[in-house]
Parts: C-alpha cells; sequence; structure tokens
C-alpha cells in the first residue's frame, strides 16, 4: 500500500484515541492529516489539506444526518477522495442506505473485529462497497430473506396456477382500484362481470378447504395473496391505465 494522507471525523475523544491507535499501529502508510470533531472543523481542515481518505463516523454531535451530509458534500467537491464510514450506528439501517446513496465507499461497523488493515488497502485500491463482518451478516442475512421470498412466490404462482391477469387482478385490488377500473388498465380483457367470475376461482384456488365457513371478500383475498407472496408487497404498483 502505498503512503496517503487521512482525516479521521470523530467527535469521541475515546473513540478517536482507538482509531488513531489502530492506524499507527497497523496502518503505518497512512498519515493523519488532521482530526475534526464537528462539520465546521472538518471542513476548515480539508480546505487546509486534500485527504487521500476521509475515515467518517456518521453520528456528530448528537446528529446522524450530518455525517451523511458531509458525505455527500465531499464526494461532489472531492470527487477523488475516497470515504470510509466507520460507525457506532449498528442498528439504523436506514442510515446506511442514505450514506451509500451519498457516495461513501464502504461501511466498517463499530463491532466485531471493528477496523482492520485489509479494509483500509481494499478503499485505498479502488474497492467499493468495503464492509466488515459484522455489516456483511445482516447483508447476508437480507439476501438470504429476499432470494426465500422470492422463491416462495414463485412457486406459489406455480401451484395455484395464477397466470398474468391473477396477478393484475390481485395486484390492483390491493392497491384499492374497483372491478371497473381494473377493466380500464391497459392489455385487460376483461369486463365487471369476468372479473367477478375470476375473483371466485381465485376464491376456490387460495382456499381449497374455504375460510372456516366464512366467506372471503376481496379484502381476504388480496391479504392471502399477500401471505402467499403472490402479490409482491415490495413492488406494489399500478399498471398504466
Amino acid at each position: 500500500m502505498k503512503p496517503f494522507k487521512i482525516i479521521i471525523v470523530e467527535d469521541v475523544p475515546l473513540e478517536l484515541k482507538g482509531t488513531e491507535g489502530i492506524i499507527k499501529n497497523d496502518i503505518p502508510e497512512a498519515e493523519i492529516i488532521g482530526t475534526a470533531d464537528s462539520e465546521f472543523s472538518y471542513w476548515r481542515l480539508i480546505k487546509q489539506q486534500l485527504p487521500d481518505l476521509v475515515l467518517l463516523d456518521l453520528g456528530l454531535s448528537g446528529s446522524t444526518t450530518v455525517g451523511v451530509e458531509i458525505c455527500r458534500q465531499t464526494k461532489e467537491q472531492y470527487p477523488d477522495v475516497k470515504i470510509l464510514i466507520f460507525t457506532g450506528e449498528i442498528l439504523n439501517e436506514k442510515l446506511w442506505v442514505d450514506v451509500l446513496d451519498a457516495g461513501c465507499d464502504g461501511i466498517i461497523l463499530k463491532e466485531g473485529e471493528l477496523l482492520t488493515r485489509s479494509d483500509i488497502s481494499s478503499v485505498m485500491d479502488g474497492k467499493r462497497m468495503v464492509f466488515n463482518q459484522p455489516i456483511l451478516e445482516k447483508i447476508v442475512d437480507r439476501f438470504r430473506k429476499s432470494v426465500g421470498n422470492q422463491m416462495m412466490r414463485q412457486e406459489a404462482i406455480i401451484d395455484f396456477e395464477i397466470d398474468e391477469y391473477d396477478e393484475r387482478f390481485l395486484r390492483h385490488l390491493a392497491l384499492g382500484y374497483t372491478k371497473e377500473q381494473i377493466t380500464n388498465l391497459r392489455g385487460m380483457p376483461f369486463g365487471v362481470k369476468s372479473l367477478e367470475k375470476r375473483q371466485n376461482e381465485l376464491v376456490n384456488k387460495l382456499f381449497p378447504n374455504g375460510n372456516g365457513g366464512m366467506s372471503v371478500n376481496a379484502t381476504r383475498l388480496v391479504v392471502k395473496a399477500c401471505e402467499l407472496r403472490i402479490i409482491d408487497i415490495d413492488n406494489l404498483v399500478a399498471d398504466d391505465a
């Protein structure tokens, strides 16, 4: 790894001391040209001397959004500066998404193995999406659940013989469309009576053993379709009219 300059943004003195220790002991190629404990001190530093890497904590002065804005503005003004997030925000997944959208080069959570030489080396070598083990475990868990849901949906569509029009019909019922409105969708070749017949057929498919003696209305049918993943609730959007 070639020598490079780094700015550390951290407002907790004890954590700053620990981070400086990691860098000085494990990453001798890094020259710490300054540390900042606030947005103001950070911008003053970076205007004095441009770093190759910013090691950025997201929580500054009790705010989690300041770090995201620092990342976004730094990438806009200095696109060649690499930004590695080093944060204790271990449960705020929305914040991770925000800072990824802001252009950071990776996220290291302050748990588990913490910051390693390989993390820094990966970023300095130009690798994007550098994560440590704790955040990788969370990402992989979400990925597994997403794939599992997709497989459940595919299996349900096959098992219950759901065609394109069934899916569109159920999806628009879930969105609050009336049958009259659904008949006006582009490429929907059914009238209201045909949709009523299709609804009854779907009830028989999705409730083969009945519904405990209770009738199944459109709302109950949609809920069942969601439970079976026939409707993708993460992609619940209307078709063009």
